[in-house]
């Protein structure tokens, strides 16, 4: 046996003792959720009640787990409790009353509590693609760990999703090295140094078909191979965790919850590579990511993980993190580089590539959180097997943070290949309130908006590109028929000018431009030549701008012309906003059958502009009126319209 084979597995028998006597001394489990979101919801003071609770029973049976975050956002807190050879109970929403009702029913007693329990009905998802996405599944939950979904496999958000990149996330203690080998952790790491041939990991990589999750979409393998062909000894590695999306939480959930998964991904990518050095280049609007990332950096030194001759063999490699300052355009690598390196966060115009001449003008591998976190993965289990997950030339799984107009928010992990309506219906349970699905918009700010006519569109990079979108980071986020086209245009395009590093005018002239039109628009002064124009301006900025967020900017704007046009239309010509979003273009007016003379709307309007007696039907002064719509607002006969 080799010497990184005894290493290895001198850290797994101690791992697996120290959870064997855990189970024996506390059989019983609370796993309460620790993220910034189940913080932010409660969890932390949750937590310190069940802690008390435990105390003052003078149990001694019952282990209080911290853990990931789960991704069920719209139901946190979590908190989820395991008997000995018994089913997990999962409980949702849960406040400090919840807490002391569950233990004192659950926990002591052994009766679940019906009012906080998650339902646990999983109902069959209405597609054609079903049984190829459930055999993917299958096939995709069987591989490194399957501990997921023998805990929350049967809870519906859960049971059509495939967790790869999200394996561990909401099982394990982020603080733990042991709770992460016990779930085959840097078994791929030992594999890939026992062998001692990068040639053969990168081979490995590129017959897996991943490709970059942080919204490129380009081969990872290829990439790591043009590292490898440069004649530069020196070479680096980067992790870009500079997520900045609005609405995409996708790798900050990985970092938080199942840190050592992406730094064994990033050790496996600079063995591959030849590089000695890694950096985590991570915002620093993220503290508890941060936290817990140099947490497991120095856990890894501590047992030979990371450093000198790591797992006893004659490979050197340590990590560094380096945070930025919130820049949307430091997702681009060639901005990251400058950031990193203490100049502006501004792009570089590009050949060079990075692969070839990067940091520091040596060659570096940068890829996102979510491609490190699938690394693992494709080494445990072999390249031709993870390619078999997903579609021909996009392998493996996707995450993505669903948001917007669903019913069910949160993170959501499918093969690639699945369709938008599997994902918005399937799992995230539709539109709420009984509204109409518009369109989904993929891709983050610089996204597009699919259909609804569209739905069954598959979620891959080729398919989402033809269609006008992209696959971007992983942001999803649904609108109903109460939402104006134009207006969220304006809205991602708004984000995009502010963001904008201003060194190429095609992005900096071109979004502010645009914007201006976007406003003329949706106030209803825009003409027919205003969106011709826009449409023009979109394309150009498109073609010319430096780098890829000044590129992929206009897609907003071209897919909602695209797809919407009838509503820039409305705008222009009827001077009307068809979802009555746009506050410029709509009126309010009193039905008088149905006002009942209450005074109401009066009291409220801030510039008295409506009139009448009382028990008679009122009017508005279409001339004064502001458009706040609170006469709208509290209106309880519903006499108000708005048009």
């Amino acid at each position: 046996m080799s010497a990184i084979q005894n290493n290895y597995t001198h850290l797994k028998e101690k791992a697996e003792k120290t959870a064997s006597e855990q189970s024996l001394s506390q059989p019983i489990q609370i796993l309460v959720g620790s993220a910034t979101c189940e913080d932010a919801a409660g969890a932390r003071i949750i937590a310190g009640e069940f802690q008390k609770l435990i105390k003052n029973s003078g149990r001694t049976d019952i282990l209080l787990r911290e853990v990931g975050c789960t991704g069920r956002c719209s139901c946190e807190p979590i908190i989820s409790i395991i008997f000995p050879d018994k089913p997990l109970t999962c409980y949702q929403k849960v406040d400090v009353q919840g807490a002391n009702e569950i233990f004192t029913s659950h926990i002591m007693n052994g009766k679940p509590t019906e009012k906080y329990l998650s339902d646990t009905s999983c109902k069959p998802v209405e597609s054609d693609n079903v049984k190829k996405t459930t055999a993917q599944q299958k096939l995709a939950n069987e591989t490194i760990t399957n501990k997921f979904f023998k805990l929350y496999g049967e809870l519906p958000f859960y049971c059509y999703q495939s967790r790869i990149a999200l394996r561990n996330v909401g099982i394990i203690d982020p603080h733990s090295l042991d709770e992460y080998l016990n779930q085959q952790g840097f078994s791929a790491l030992a594999k890939a140094l026992i062998k001692n041939d990068p040639e053969w990991v990168v081979n490995e990589v590129s017959k897996s078909n991943l490709r970059g999750r942080g919204g490129g979409g380009f081969p990872t393998g290829t990439k790591w191979t043009f590292a490898r062909k440069t004649e530069e000894k020196t070479r680096y590695i980067i992790c870009n965790a500079d997520e900045g999306d609005p609405g995409a939480f996708m790798d900050r959930s990985m970092l938080e919850s199942d840190p050592y998964s992406i730094i064994e991904g990033m050790i496996i990518g600079g063995f591959a590579i030849g590089a000695q050095q890694g950096f985590f280049y991570i915002r620093a609007e993220y503290p508890l990511a941060i936290k817990r990332i140099k947490n497991a950096i120095e856990v890894c030194r501590k047992n030979g993980l990371l450093g000198k001759n790591i797992l006893g063999s004659d490979f050197d490699f340590d990590l560094e993190i380096r945070l930025g300052a919130g820049a949307f355009v430091c997702g681009e690598e060639t901005a990251l580089i400058n950031s990193i390196e203490g100049e502006r966060g501004q792009p570089r115009v590009r050949p060079p590539f990075p692969a070839v001449k990067g940091l520091w003008g040596k060659p570096t591998i940068i890829n996102n959180v979510e491609t490190f976190a699938n690394i693992p993965v494709v080494i445990a289990i072999g390249g031709d097997k993870f390619k078999e997950i997903g579609t021909g030339k996009s392998g493996g799984t996707k995450v993505f943070a669903l948001a917007g107009k669903i019913n069910h928010t949160g993170l959501v992990e499918v093969p690639m290949g699945t369709t938008l309506k599997e994902i918005v219906f399937g799992i995230g349970g539709g539109v709420p309130n009984g509204k109409k699905l518009k369109a989904v918009q993929t891709g983050g700010p610089a996204g597009g908006f699919i259909p609804i006519d569209l739905i069954d569109t598959p979620v891959d990079f080729d398919s989402l590109a033809k269609e006008g979108s992209i696959m971007g980071s992983g942001g999803m986020i649904v609108v109903d028929e109460d939402d104006c086209m134009v207006d969220v245009a304006k809205f991602f395009l708004s984000f995009s000018k502010d963001e904008s590093c201003g060194k190429c005018t095609p992005c900096r002239e071109g979004t502010s431009i645009m914007l201006d039109i976007l406003n003329r628009i949706s106030e209803g002064t825009g003409t027919l030549e205003d969106m011709d124009k826009l449409e023009r301006l979109a394309k150009l900025a498109q073609k010319t701008s430096l780098c890829g967020l000044g590129k992929a900017a206009p897609n907003p704007i071209l897919s909602t012309l695209k797809h919407f046009r009838h509503e820039y239309e409305a705008h222009v010509i009827a001077k009307r906003c068809p979802a009555k979003k746009c506050k410029a273009l709509l009126c309010y007016e009193i039905i008088p059958e149905k006002c009942i003379g209450c005074t109401l709307c009066a009291k409220a309007c801030p510039v008295n502009c409506i009139a009448g007696e009382r028990k008679k039907p009122h009017t508005i002064d279409q001339s004064n009126c502001i458009k706040c719509g609170k006469c709208f607002t509290v209106c309880s006969v519903n006499a108000v319209e708005k048009k």
